[in-house]
């Protein structure tokens, strides 16, 4: 009896067969099997990209397909010589750079002294700033307006009349840079606090006082470099918010290239939809050439501090 018990070496299992690196045989077939693609993700690519791309190949069409004389593009060589064009393209360009200058140099400062001195008002900081989102556009006109007519009235004998003139120049109206300047900042608020919050900012700061740099050096030269992706983003919003702007502009009687757009829309058709198109594609070509230079600047960093 004893003869026919099985010993303990008899009755272990046998090993899995292992890999050649001694893993497991099921561990390694696991690992060398690829991924299989998925229809579904390619599917859904396929349908946002016709969501997106065919209504502007439609307009593209439109523009270009004249009935009974075939492909035209007079509609995008008219362009140029366009009354206007030139104009309100650049004003919108220069409303655009003002407000994210104006839009940065406000909140920069003010997101970095709550993140560091008071955090327990960043919950206030956050609903001013989310603000205008409540705020319907057409309110904050009515009331840029009411001021508007107020100061001259009552301001006449000031200073400060001039102030509300010179604010209203057509050919730079300070006013919209002031409007436009509340309306981005819900986005560039976002953009920033996410930066702030992906940084050790009270850190950075202390090591960079207790190596005695002052604090616009530090602002400047430490937090800044931090915060290229998310001053890049703030300024891709802003950009894309002040070209596309049309009620705030159109009801105070300015002329941004939005507003002369529409203008045009009625006696020409073919060429305000191509300068639909354009400004679609300016925009894109400024929010690269932005997205490209963060990135370069960012990635140029390191090597900077390594050198």
């Amino acid at each position: 009896m004893a003869a026919m018990t099985p010993s303990t070496a008899d009755a272990a299992p046998a090993p899995a067969p292992a890999t050649s690196a001694g893993e497991p045989y099921a561990e390694g077939r696991a690992r060398n099997r690829r991924p299989r693609p998925r229809i579904w993700r390619g599917l859904v690519l396929a349908l946002a990209g016709a969501y997106f791309l065919l209504p502007l190949l439609a307009s593209f069409v439109f523009t270009v397909h004249v009935p009974g004389q075939g492909v035209s593009f007079d509609a995008y060589t008219q362009l140029i010589g366009a009354e206007g064009f030139t104009e309100s393209l650049l004003l919108s360009l220069g409303l655009a750079a003002a407000t994210i200058v104006l839009s940065l140099l406000l909140a920069v400062p003010a997101l970095i002294a709550v993140r560091i001195g008071s955090p327990r008002l960043r919950p206030v900081v956050e609903v001013v700033c989310m603000l205008p989102l409540v705020v319907p556009p057409i309110a904050l006109v009515t009331g840029i307006t009411t001021v508007l007519r107020w100061g001259p009235e009552h301001l006449s004998r000031t200073p400060l009349y001039r102030t509300f003139i010179a604010v209203q120049d057509e050919s730079f109206p300070v006013v919209l840079v002031l409007a436009y300047t509340v309306l981005a900042l819900p986005f560039v608020y976002r953009s920033l606090d996410a930066g702030l919050r992906a940084i050790d900012v009270p850190t950075l700061v202390e090591a960079a006082r207790s190596c005695g740099a002052t604090w616009p050096h530090t602002v400047l030269r430490v937090l800044l470099p931090n915060l290229r992706a998310s001053l890049a983003g703030a300024a891709f919003l802003t950009l894309a918010l002040v070209l596309g702007e049309f009620t705030i502009a159109s009801l105070l009687g300015f002329r941004p290239f939005a507003v002369w757009i529409v203008s045009i829309s009625g006696s020409h058709a073919r060429m305000s939809v191509a300068v639909s198109i354009l400004s679609l594609v300016i925009t894109w070509v400024l929010l690269l050439v932005l997205s490209r230079a963060g990135t370069a600047n960012g990635a140029s960093a390191p090597s900077r501090k390594e050198s």
